[in-house]
């Protein structure tokens, strides 16, 4: 390993952390709904989810280059930003993980990046279109496109097995969530684990470690995306309980076909996201399918109570984790930290 300085060692280990804490934190948006259907036991579920989460951490690097570039201005920070950025979404992620609530890992590490650039640099170092159009929009669009999805996707399906008998709609659906549930941890590993890469680049680039002809899209090392698809999957093989019991039981009562609607349409979301190189929340768009599927048959369906818990939840996730990673960065400053 080259001659590196000490506090980039520390924040490539924190953001493999991260990345660990991530696919655990975030395991249920990939089995939660095939688990809570009994078609797949949680052991089968987790290898599935580890296996296609490294699988899709290798597809793309679109949104690591969004993140490292889109968000602060990463050639006028330190790497004792980036650093307090990940500590901050570490604290956060591990607060909700304990209390099972399913917030967004991915806002976490956002509200980090922009604390801590605030708190080093002041309004200027941040960019703020991009955290308009890269967070803030898709924290309403991810979600209510999820809702939209699932909902119609749900309703085609009651119209097109209308005559159909009840007891061969399940096995039918009971198969093809399999299916779904493989392609949403695809997903799920194509965009999540792009963070950490973004996050890692984003440490290199701050210390001139990572030489790019266009500072503003810089590539990610081979490196960087064999190690975060590593951690993904590595974490994701941990499982998260907590999130899982909330997003599998607490929303609705799932049958295999609501499973199968709920992925389908989440991973049509995150795709998208992907192909616009679009960093967005897969908690927020799994949990917004699952009200839409929900809905689909009346809106009483829904455990609403449990929707204004979580969307409490993810308001507070930009400010909090920003909070604690302000205060993790003038504390490491005022320690000497550099």
């Amino acid at each position: 390993m080259p001659d590196w300085p000490l506090l980039i060692v520390l924040t490539i280990i924190a953001a493999l952390a991260f990345d660990f804490i991530n696919g655990f934190h975030d395991t249920a948006n990939a089995i939660a709904t095939v688990v809570s259907t009994r078609v797949l036991s949680p052991r089968t579920a987790i290898l599935m989810a580890s296996v296609l989460n490294f699988a899709g951490a290798l597809l793309t690097t679109g949104v690591a280059k969004t993140v490292a570039s889109g968000l602060v201005d990463a050639t006028s920070i330190n790497s004792l930003v980036v650093l307090s950025a990940v500590i901050g979404a570490i604290i956060w992620n591990l607060i909700t993980w304990y209390y099972g609530i399913p917030s967004s890992s991915s806002h976490a590490l956002f509200g980090g990046i922009c604390g801590a650039a605030l708190a080093f640099g002041g309004p200027d170092i941040v960019l703020w279109r991009g955290v308009v159009t890269k967070v803030l929009i898709p924290i309403v669009a991810s979600p209510l496109g999820g809702f939209l999805i699932g909902l119609v996707v749900m309703k085609a399906i009651y119209i097109l097995f209308a005559n159909a008998h009840p007891g061969g709609v399940g096995n039918i659906f009971r198969h093809l969530q399999v299916f779904s549930a493989g392609l949403m941890a695809l997903s799920h590993g194509s965009n999540d684990s792009q963070k950490s890469m973004g996050i890692i680049t984003m440490a290199l680039v701050s210390h001139n470690l990572l030489v790019s002809s266009d500072p503003s899209n810089p590539e990610v090392p081979l490196w960087v995306i064999l190690s975060c698809a590593v951690m993904m999957a590595l974490g994701t093989s941990m499982g998260g309980w907590r999130i899982i019991k909330t997003m599998g039981h607490r929303i609705i009562r799932l049958e295999p076909v609501h499973g199968f609607a709920a992925e389908t349409s989440a991973s049509a979301v995150i795709m998208m996201a992907d192909y616009f190189h679009a960093p967005i929340s897969t908690t927020q768009v799994i949990s917004g399918s699952i009200f839409g599927v929900g809905a689909s048959k009346r809106l009483s369906a829904v455990r609403w109570g449990v929707a204004e818990q979580m969307f409490v939840a993810w308001m507070l996730t930009l400010p909090a984790s920003g909070g604690f990673a302000a205060v993790i960065y003038y504390a490491l400053n005022a320690l000497g930290v550099k």
